[in-house]
């Protein structure tokens, strides 16, 4: 986004922004118009994002802890396995 339509978009939300507030002065401050005055103010947080964006900077990786989840080579315990069904193998076979 160039610099006109970021200055364009900064001024018809500030003239949204004269609106709402024109709204909550006669209907007071009922949902509606706090809805309004919400999705204004979100409005003014993307356009100040997309200012942003528009400053070429180094894109970083974000930082990620990892965490080192052992898993044991040893067999499981067999009574975990007790009264399960081995669903589409045919069912649990009982070792007899």
């Amino acid at each position: 986004m160039n610099s006109t339509e970021i200055v364009e978009l900064r001024r018809v939300i500030g003239q949204m922004r004269h609106a709402v507030s024109n709204l909550r002065t006669r209907y007071g401050d009922v949902a509606a118009v706090q809805r309004l005055a919400n999705d204004v103010e979100r409005m003014d947080i993307d356009a100040t994002e997309l200012v942003d964006l528009s400053t070429p900077r180094q894109r970083e990786a974000p930082q990620v802890e990892r965490e080192v989840v052992v898993v044991p080579d040893t067999p499981y315990d067999e009574s975990l396995w007790k009264d399960a069904d081995d669903e589409g193998l045919g069912g649990y076979r009982h070792r007899t």
